[in-house]
C-alpha cells in the first residue's frame, strides 16, 4: 500500500512538532523519557520528509513543512506554555500562510 505524499508530509510535521515540544520538556537533555521523545520524533519527521521527496518537489516539501511547524509550534506554546503571540508574530505568521500557500496553488515547480 502507498501512502500519499502529502499524507506523509503531515505525519512528518506532527511528529516534528511533538518532537520540538519535548524539547522543552527534556530540560537539556537531562531528562530520559522528553530526550527519548525528541529524538523518536526527529527520526520519523526526518524519514517521513525523505519519503516525500521521492515525488514531490523540495522546495515545495521544505515551505509546507517548515512553515506548517512554524504555526503549529506557535499554537502549541500558546495553548501549553502560555507564551501569546503579539501583533507583529501573528501579521508574521500569517505572512508565512500567504507564502506557502502561493507556493503550492501557484508554483509551477516539479521532481524530478
Amino acid at each position: 500500500m502507498r501512502v500519499p505524499p502529502y499524507a506523509l508530509l503531515g505525519v512528518a510535521i506532527v511528529a516534528e512538532v511533538i518532537a520540538t515540544s519535548a524539547m522543552r520538556a527534556s530540560d537539556g537533555f537531562s531528562r530520559l523519557v522528553p530526550s527519548a521523545v525528541v529524538v523518536l520524533g526527529y527520526a520519523v519527521a526526518f524519514y517521513c520528509l525523505s519519503l516525500t521527496l521521492r515525488t514531490l518537489p523540495v522546495g515545495i516539501v521544505y515551505a509546507v513543512w517548515s512553515g506548517a511547524g512554524i504555526v503549529l509550534i506557535t499554537l502549541v506554546a500558546l495553548l501549553l506554555y502560555g507564551q501569546v503571540p503579539d501583533v507583529p508574530a501573528v501579521v508574521g505568521l500569517g505572512l508565512i500562510i500567504a507564502g506557502v500557500t502561493v507556493l503550492n496553488v501557484f508554483s509551477k515547480m516539479q521532481a524530478h
